[in-house]
């Protein structure tokens, strides 16, 4: 015998948030980016308007004096050359970093922060002072390229080829030979991105294995 009725629709297959490429909400995600990038604008601006060098206030290497420089030096900047060169890839990978939300995005920018600024400071030169955001630019790039292959994701690790094809050639960075530029601050805040990388990884596993 013949039932007749309304089917219920199967189940919608929810994303698995630790796959994503782009931010959940990305009007939001675009918004907190490019305020950063503001706020780096803002405080280059009073440098050159105010009498004091808060370039000064970067990373002095292996001095207990210059260590608070860990939490300055990123949002300082030489001049507007410098600033510029970073506007880009800073907005573009900050943007794709809160694929995982922002909460996720704070923790990684911590990691990269903390590991990149240590590094400069135990390994540049004596009392040379390091300042700029391309540590941390650095370091968004190499959590983007890793990520996919900590998720297993195929869409991630796409959006990775794409990156290296735009700014592979940034990765040169990371090796001594450009005077004035801290090679440094970049291989570090790459390592800290890879670091971020698997810890988020990680914790995805770890949920993962809680709610199955």
């Amino acid at each position: 015998m013949d039932f007749s009725g309304t089917s219920s629709p199967a189940p919608r297959t929810r994303r698995d948030p630790a796959k994503r490429v782009l931010p959940r909400k990305p009007l939001a995600s675009a918004v907190l980016a490019i305020s950063f990038v503001t706020l780096l604008y803002l405080v280059e601006l009073i440098d050159v308007l105010l009498p004091v060098n808060l370039d000064g206030y970067g990373i002095v290497a292996r001095s207990f004096d210059g260590l608070d420089g860990i939490v300055w030096a990123p949002l300082l900047h030489a001049d507007w050359q410098h600033l510029f060169a970073n506007t880009g890839p800073v907005v573009v990978f900050a943007f794709l970093a809160m694929a995982g939300g922002i909460g996720q995005w704070l923790m990684v920018t911590a990691t990269i922060w903390l590991i990149g600024g240590l590094g400069v400071w135990l390994t540049a030169p004596d009392l040379t002072v390091t300042v700029g955001a391309s540590g941390l630019a650095f370091g968004w790039l190499a959590f983007l390229l890793v990520r996919g292959v900590f998720s297993r994701s195929i869409a991630q690790l796409a959006v990775a080829f794409v990156l290296l094809a735009l700014w592979g050639g940034m990765l040169w960075g990371v090796f001594p030979g450009t005077p004035g530029v801290s090679w440094q601050g970049h291989l570090f805040g790459a390592l800290g991105g890879v670091l971020a990388a698997w810890l988020v990884a990680r914790a995805d596993r770890s949920r993962s294995a809680v709610s199955s």
